[in-house]
């Protein structure tokens, strides 16, 4: 068994590695960017090393950095992780040439899965069903527009290095061809340095149902099941399960005897992932699934897999890699109830899924029977603009899948977070939505009804009561007057309107605001203090933070008269700046920000009141 390992990665994923290393006894080495140096997986490893500035182009796509890390530090083998460099073939060879274990398959295997058209033509080569389609060489757009014409419309323009949604667009019909055509290739020239397209059917009720494969360099290979992953937002995955809803039997043994096949065409070694794209207009049906591509590499969502076989996949890959044979043989895996894994990120849906980034300070997960949390932050951590804003994997599992559906749907309404943004009360209603409850789900349902699903809730009328309870001081406010009724209430603002609610009760001592959290959504509930009033009006007047970031500009100055639509402050955040202007004519009645001030999301920046002619 290998007895150090330095892990190639960050967050949650190099998380997840050192914990089943832990358990194994292996010493851990993580490696580390100037964002990263207080981050958990840089707490949780045995030894950390420093490898460049925040950019991951200067840090962890840097493979030399890394190969040199695992030379100062005794490092006898690197796990890549998901993403960076677990994919590059030319890094997993120069760590096998600096005679370290490489934790992942052969690169001529990466290789061979690299590229999509090539990889389709392997697989047609091994009797692995394809999606009918053009994977040539002859690249003019003329020539690409008859291809299209033949497969029939409506197609996909394929980037062949393409990966993460990037270098893909969707035409509908002949006259959008060419447009599509020349964004796809521009697209994949920036992303991968390669503008080569394939053109595939488009399939009209498409379900994206991937199997676990599993390697070993003795020659055998197992797979372990399928997953669903068909619940996406521009092919980006949101929720996985498996076993995927409605497979029945024979189409599990035809997909992932598929599946293995193509895995052996390769001599695949390690972890990885067979993806197909099924028409699921008439349910799942066998003649009715193709391969798309293979992942050379661990899943996001491989919790999943394991959570419905009993197996950690983390282990495995240390064992194989060791030179180990697989622990189980394909008699001995079987599928024990259902799994879900929502994926919890800082972002807020109601603002175009936006970035959401700044200190976490209020971290709590929910918690259900069978759930697991898979994460990569702390409270008190901050979230970074460089990287993915993943906040953690939310796994739930049951014994059927309306169980699962219901425990991960409590541990994302139980969660709490503040002041960052996440996309927690979408996931809860992505569950609920009827598709996903009765396990019809295509790829294009959050394209459909995304926007219903991203409303930001209201708090509950119970939830608000309890907040202005703790807001409101427990005496007579002034005008107190005898045999009247006491006229307690609290004003305060919620998404920056005035909102009042009569208090019967009180708190003994009034709190300067209340952070209110339900159904996954967070809101900071506050008294509204305006010179004169009982609490005062906030209105439309209120100029908040729409997200953490730096005031850079200040045009204004209090007591100015502005007018609509008049700069009044320049926002920099996630390397965008967005300027906020006046609501109406009026007068600056407060400013509360200065230029170089770091604020939270929702903080009060400025008021604007109208003011008499």
């Amino acid at each position: 068994m290998i007895q150090s390992l330095l892990i190639a990665n960050r967050g949650e994923i190099a998380c997840r590695v050192i914990r089943t290393a832990r358990r194994l006894g292996i010493r851990t080495i993580a490696v580390y960017s100037d964002a990263d140096a207080d981050a958990l997986h840089v707490r949780e490893a045995d030894e950390a090393v420093h490898i460049g500035p925040s950019p991951a182009r200067e840090s962890y796509l840097v493979g030399e950095k890394i190969i040199a890390a695992a030379r100062a530090t005794g490092a006898e083998a690197i796990h890549p992780g998901y993403g960076f460099l677990s994919e590059n073939a030319e890094f997993a060879q120069a760590v096998i040439d600096a005679g370290l274990v490489w934790v992942g398959p052969d690169p001529a295997s990466i290789t061979a899965m690299g590229l999509k058209d090539a990889a389709k033509k392997l697989m047609a080569q091994a009797g692995v069903p394809v999606t009918p389609g053009y994977m040539g060489e002859e690249q003019a757009a003329i020539f690409l527009a008859d291809e299209a014409a033949k497969i029939g419309y409506p197609v996909l323009i394929k980037a062949v290095a393409g990966g993460g949604g990037k270098g893909m667009r969707l035409v509908e019909s002949e006259d959008e061809f060419a447009d599509a055509l020349a964004s796809c290739k521009r697209e994949a020239a920036s992303s991968f340095g390669n503008d080569h397209v394939l053109i595939e059917k488009y399939i009209l009720s498409p379900r994206h149902i991937e199997v676990q494969v599993f390697g070993d360099s003795h020659g055998n290979i197992v797979h372990l099941f399928e997953r669903d992953c068909s619940l996406q937002r521009r092919h980006q995955k949101v929720i996985e399960e498996a076993p995927a809803p409605g497979m029945d039997a024979a189409t599990r043994t035809a997909l992932c005897t598929a599946a293995v096949r193509a895995a052996k065409a390769v001599d695949y070694v390690g972890a990885g992932t067979i993806e197909f794209i099924a028409d699921g207009s008439e349910g799942l049906r066998a003649d009715r699934i193709w391969f798309m591509e293979m992942n050379t590499r661990l899943q996001v969502e491989h919790p999943v897999t394991e959570a419905i076989t009993g197996v950690d996949l983390v282990e495995w890959q240390l064992r194989v890699a060791s030179g180990e044979p697989l622990p189980l043989a394909q008699h001995d895996l079987g599928i024990d109830g259902w799994a879900m894994e929502a994926r919890l990120y800082a972002e807020d849906p109601a603002k175009g899924f936006l970035p959401s980034i700044g200190k976490l300070e209020l971290l709590q997960f929910g918690d259900a029977p069978g759930g697991r949390i898979d994460t990569g932050v702390y409270e008190g951590a901050e979230v970074s603009p460089f990287y993915d804003p993943m906040i953690a994997k939310v796994i739930a599992w049951g014994d059927d899948r309306e169980v699962a559906r219901e425990r991960l749907g409590e541990m994302l309404a139980d969660s709490a977070v503040w002041p960052v943004r996440t996309n927690a009360s979408f996931l809860v209603k992505a569950l609920d939505h009827p598709d996903f409850v009765t396990g019809t789900v295509d790829t294009g349902l959050i394209g459909r009804d995304g926007e219903a699903l991203a409303q930001t809730p209201a708090p509950s009328r119970e939830a608000l009561e309890a907040a202005a309870a703790a807001l409101v001081p427990l005496y007579d406010p002034p005008g107190f007057r005898l045999n009247a009724a006491p006229a307690r209430a609290a004003w305060f603002l919620l998404d920056g309107e005035r909102v009042e609610i009569a208090v019967d009760g009180g708190s003994e001592a009034p709190v300067p605001s209340v952070l209110v959290t339900e159904q996954g959504q967070a809101w900071l509930l506050a008294h509204w203090r305006k010179e004169g009033t009982a609490g005062g009006a906030a209105g439309s007047g209120s100029i908040l933070a729409p997200m953490p970031g730096k005031v850079i500009a200040v045009e204004v100055a209090q007591g100015d008269v502005v007018t609509k639509g008049q700069k009044l402050l320049t926002l920099e955040a996630m390397k965008m700046e967005h300027t906020l202007t006046a609501p109406f004519d009026g007068v600056v009645a407060e400013l509360n920000t200065q230029a170089g001030a770091q604020v939270q999301v929702e903080a009060l920046l400025a008021r604007i009141e109208e003011h008499d002619a």
